[in-house]
């Protein structure tokens, strides 16, 4: 059996002869994008094959919402105007993420205590069980979104 020719398929140094491309630059809006459907795509599909219509509706609710605006607020703060701020360059990566994802899911876990304990008690806003899902489905998709789009616009960035 003959050796493959340089540059086919199965030859070995071809990833290594490839150059490497750069990565997409950061653009905000496929960030929100991005995070408002992918969630919205597979809780929506997993609350319809597993029968719960309640996570199918949250999917495109709560839990895509949450992500979109999360991933535009962290996005936005992170752009800072075009020009980053020094130390979101220079602060490890595991770092910033551990620190924007602590804040995220902190605003986001008050927010949805707030929505759900906090409002029925002292407006005529009855408890649902659709308020008591944003306890969890806020400070979880803040979680994912400031994951994603931290990690992501640090990939994309120099210092």
């Amino acid at each position: 059996m003959p050796a493959p020719k340089h540059g086919t398929r199965t030859s070995p140094d071809r990833a290594a002869s490839q150059p490497s491309r750069p990565p997409r630059p950061f653009a905000l809006w496929r960030e929100v994008l991005t995070a408002y459907a992918a969630p919205a795509l597979t809780a929506g599909a997993a609350g319809v094959v597993t029968g719960q219509r309640d996570l199918a509706v949250a999917a495109c609710t709560s839990i895509a919402g949450t992500s979109a605006v999360v991933a535009f607020l962290v996005g936005t703060w992170l752009r800072h105007g075009g020009q980053p701020r020094r130390w979101t360059l220079t602060t490890p990566r595991g770092v910033l993420t551990a620190g924007l994802v602590i804040t995220a899911v902190g605003a986001a876990a008050l927010l949805g205590w707030f929505t759900a304990q906090w409002l029925p008690a002292h407006t005529p806003v009855p408890t649902t069980p659709w308020l008591e899902r944003l306890r969890v489905d806020l400070p979880v998709s803040a979680a994912l979104a400031t994951t994603i789009v931290t990690l992501r616009w640090r990939s994309t960035t120099t210092a």
